[in-house]
């Protein structure tokens, strides 16, 4: 049963930093999946955020180019979002997933306080 857990959300100050993990179990070959970021604000929908494919290219949703780093590392079955600068609007409930298989973790909380 393949699960997959993010940790390191938090309550940070406008312009402070998180790094989130995603860790993935229960997988023959983590290293075969591109691994995609999302976000849910309060009462919105859930929006893509970033996304580091198998051969480690990344993608960034345009709001937060140049702020957020996407990064695995296949040996610990991990992947990681760094935020850096991070203003009020993104608070939100932050997601991993690995799109292939359609699995998700349960959500991390970021709130930025202004």
């Amino acid at each position: 049963q393949v699960q997959l857990v993010e940790s390191g959300g938090g309550l940070v100050q406008t312009g402070g930093s998180l790094r989130l993990s995603c860790v993935a179990s229960g997988i023959g070959l983590f290293s075969r999946n591109n691994i995609g970021w999302f976000r849910q604000p309060p009462g919105k929908q859930r929006e893509w955020v970033a996304t580091v494919i198998t051969n480690f290219d990344t993608y960034y949703a345009d709001s937060v180019k140049g702020r957020f780093t996407v990064s695995r590392d296949n040996g610990k079955n991990t992947g990681y979002l760094e935020m850096n600068n991070l203003q009020p609007e993104a608070t939100a409930v932050s997601y991993c997933t690995l799109p292939a298989g359609g699995y998700w973790g349960q959500g991390t909380p970021v709130t930025v306080s202004s």
